[in-house]
């Protein structure tokens, strides 16, 4: 049975009517009524990725349940879950959805969601320019809005199931992101998580788009040597002259991990 979290910091912050296990487990957590968030999981030495290895959150947490409940809590909050194609190549097999990854408590988080007036599951978004994508992967026959350019509405082609929807923003190579979260606040989509990938919230903190950082930092050490491992945030570089500081909106402890909230500056 899962241990309730040490709260050891936090800030006065928004707070939702959860369910009583819930909050019995977590204590507060509620969001603005529109927010961008993220979640990851990274180990000692700041891997959040281990290259050609899938589901590589789950290696690196070693399925701590502790973060698995968070994971599942954090998507039971959201409207929305916004993924990059890498993530979803990169995870095979998953659904993004709160009794994916916490099954014990699928109930309460279908109550938490009726309690917010959201939709049974969050809607999963898929962020791709060159339409690279699985059309195979059980999230797509799920149901899913992918988000991509002409060029990859072309290669996307009419083969994703009816479940599906594409929309094309630009003919450019690369994605605005202004205009994608523009395009999901027009489609009621307030509460949103980004599970990433790097490259995506990297994209999101350099157009300060990202609201908050959730971050579990596990106690494994991943270490580098060969293959690339990347980091929580990819393809930009803020330091020296961007620096980018978060405040810490809460700290909380479960065992040896450490569940970190932080408010990033926004534009």
């Amino acid at each position: 049975m899962l241990e309730p979290f040490e709260v050891l910091f936090e800030r006065d912050l928004p707070g939702y009517t959860l369910p009583d296990e819930l909050g019995r487990l977590y204590g507060r957590l509620g969001f603005p009524d529109r927010v961008v968030y993220s979640n990851f999981v990274s180990s000692l030495d700041g891997v959040v990725a281990l290259g050609s290895v899938a589901s590589a959150g789950s290696v690196i947490s070693g399925k701590q349940a502790a973060d698995r409940f968070l994971m599942a809590l954090l998507r039971a909050c959201a409207d929305a879950i916004v993924v990059g194609a890498g993530t979803m190549r990169a995870t095979p097999g998953h659904l993004w959805t709160p009794g994916h990854v916490f099954p014990d408590l699928a109930a309460s988080f279908t109550a938490l969601r009726e309690t917010l007036g959201r939709s049974p599951i969050p809607r999963l978004v898929v962020i791709t320019a060159r339409g690279d994508l699985d059309l195979e992967h059980p999230a797509l026959q799920k149901g899913a809005t992918i988000l991509t350019t002409q060029r990859g509405a072309e290669r996307i082609g009419r083969r994703l199931p009816a479940t599906c929807d594409v929309v094309t923003l630009g003919r450019g190579r690369k994605l605005d992101l202004h205009r994608v979260f523009a395009e999901l606040a027009g489609r009621g989509f307030n509460v949103i998580l980004t599970e990433g990938g790097p490259h995506l919230v990297g994209g999101l903190i350099a157009a300060r788009l990202l609201d908050e950082a959730f971050l579990t930092l596990s106690p494994v050490i991943a270490g580098r040597a060969k293959e690339r491992r990347l980091g929580m945030v990819e393809g930009v570089e803020l330091l020296p002259s961007a620096a980018v500081w978060s405040s810490l909106l809460s700290a909380r402890r479960h065992s040896d991990f450490l569940f970190l909230r932080y408010g990033l500056p926004r534009s």
